[in-house]
């Protein structure tokens, strides 16, 4: 169980309810292969190339998100965190370059067919409802990274020697994204009281084990280049 929102609240209904998509995605073997360390190289910088142009639809989710939102105080929020991930675009490309991935072949790559169908998914999700329906496809992300780096440091297969993941795993498991993801839940369980989230939670439901389904996917789109 979730260790991030209330324990009535929607954000850990919805993982309930949604149990086995959300393992499928947050303990993918790509997910354990970043916990011992035995990712295949290819595997991970295939994901992060298509995760820089992921993000580069995800600003436009937020941004969207923002144009939904319920208050002007949300609505300025979602701007600071539009501003916040295309600053995070930057620091991927130099973590790219790391992995000795240049800028301009992560901008020649064109997107995958599982990064193409999670982003417009996600997106059409948000331009058909309300607010709660687009923070609901966004969980996954948002919170669903918290929870996987709380899972793999929690893992007795976890490996801190020589692990070449080891900074992509403090990156989520440090104390700004671990803030972040609580934040995001927190938000979540609110709106779930305010837009009528017990009413609706098969509808939510579902869409949250398919945001799990396409995040899974996503996982083994990177595994397939190994």
């Amino acid at each position: 169980m979730s260790g991030f929102g209330r324990a009535d609240g929607l954000y850990r209904r919805l993982c309930a309810a949604s149990a086995a998509p959300w393992h499928a995605y947050t303990w993918h073997p790509f997910v354990q292969g970043l916990a011992d360390g035995t990712l295949p190289p290819a595997a991970f910088r295939r994901y992060l190339v298509q995760d820089y142009l992921f993000l580069v639809q995800f600003c436009r989710a937020f941004a969207l998100a923002a144009y939904k939102a319920e208050s002007f105080p949300a609505f300025r929020a979602k701007i600071e965190a539009v501003s916040g991930l295309l600053h995070e675009t930057t620091m991927h490309l130099g973590y790219c370059a790391e992995w000795g991935i240049p800028e301009a072949a992560i901008l020649a790559e064109p997107e995958a067919a599982e990064t193409v169908a999670y982003t417009r998914w996600v997106l059409d999700r948000g331009i058909a409802g309300d607010i709660l329906d687009l923070e609901v496809a966004l969980a996954p992300c948002t919170i669903g990274y918290g929870e996987i780096a709380r899972l793999i440091e929690a893992s007795p297969t976890r490996n801190r020697d020589a692990n070449a993941y080891e900074s992509w795993i403090a990156m989520y498991a440090g104390t700004e994204y671990q803030a972040l993801a609580a934040g995001a839940a927190d938000r979540l369980d609110a709106l779930g009281e305010s837009h009528g989230g017990a009413a609706r939670l098969p509808a939510l439901s579902a869409d949250f084990a398919k945001a799990a389904q396409l995040e899974a996917d996503f996982w083994q789109m990177g595994l397939r280049a190994a």
